[in-house]
């Protein structure tokens, strides 16, 4: 049995693939995890249909009742919008989330993974998760995913929470070749800049599309990683951002929040605290990397 017969594709994105025709994969876990309610399940159906909007078919990614779900119909979106018992699902969880028959929201990672093996070549997502701010640091199981799946996923960087410099020097001692969307700096996620420096910068999705190609043709099994800042319209200094986080981090603390309940809960909290300017940056960051995507994968078919 091959993995891809394990899966379950909507007729969308089977047709989609039949035809040799653009997807884009899209994570789950900012519907399950990283949104409140109505909020994930509007941004959840604007950003496939942004996709659509573009010239290509998406694909939001999770895992039902065990079964790998590549595509969702609006009834399974609303679905994970609204359940209190779906899972965050990273790589490691997924042979139990499948033996156990779980429903889960797949992270960055999972979903590289599950879109990789169902002949998907671009993601989208907000951003990536990465190297943990304190000492031992913590690392995200999305890096070592990015090193060895050959995908290209579309975001605003490494979130804002995390040790930025770190997470660079990683993806960069890992073969992760980083391309500026329009863009000589790797971004911020909220702020347009962090003086991290990336590998090239494109201006066209033509142009992102003949990396990947090259990638291909050279049999690298890297990630490429096409980071675009948030809209200028919504972009959070720098500074503002890192008083915002500490508070945050400091109330993490209190409440020994830790592991992968971190990320949610300090994303929760940010939000909170900047009187929900972070969560409109997160949803304008989230629907232009869609944008970018789509038209990558067009130029990719």
């Amino acid at each position: 049995m091959n993995l891809s017969d394990l899966f379950f594709f909507s007729p969308e994105v089977s047709f989609a693939l039949s035809q040799n025709n653009p997807v884009v994969a899209l994570e789950s876990t900012v519907i399950a995890h990283g949104l409140p309610y109505p909020n994930n399940l509007e941004t959840a159906l604007a950003l496939e249909e942004i996709v659509r909007e573009n010239g290509a078919v998406p694909a939001t990614i999770a895992v039902l009742e065990g079964v790998p779900q590549i595509g969702l119909s609006r009834e399974k979106i609303n679905f994970l919008a609204q359940s209190k018992t779906v899972r965050k699902l990273s790589r490691r969880d997924l042979p139990a989330a499948i033996g156990r028959k779980w429903n889960g929201a797949t992270t960055v990672a999972s979903t590289a993974f599950f879109a990789h093996q169902a002949g998907i070549r671009v993601f989208a997502t907000g951003g990536i998760g990465g190297v943990h701010r304190g000492t031992p640091p913590d690392v995200s199981a999305d890096l070592p995913e990015l090193a060895k799946t050959p995908i290209a996923v579309v975001c605003a960087g490494a979130k804002a929470i995390l040790d930025l410099p770190a997470t660079r020097e990683w993806l960069e001692t890992n073969g992760v070749c980083i391309v500026g969307w329009q863009t000589d700096e790797m971004p911020a996620f909220y702020s347009r800049t962090s003086n991290l420096k990336t590998d090239a910068r494109v201006e066209t999705a033509k142009e992102a599309a003949e990396i990947i190609r090259a990638r291909d043709a050279l049999r690298l099994e890297n990630a490429v990683l096409i980071t675009a800042p948030v809209p200028a319209e919504f972009e959070i200094a720098a500074e503002q951002i890192e008083t915002i986080l500490q508070d945050s981090m400091r109330e993490a603390g209190n409440r020994k929040v830790r592991g992968k309940e971190l990320t949610p809960f300090l994303l929760a909290e940010m939000a909170r605290r900047s009187g929900g300017e972070t969560m409109s940056a997160n949803l304008a960051l989230l629907e232009n990397n869609a944008r970018i995507a789509a038209q990558i994968a067009a130029q990719l078919y």
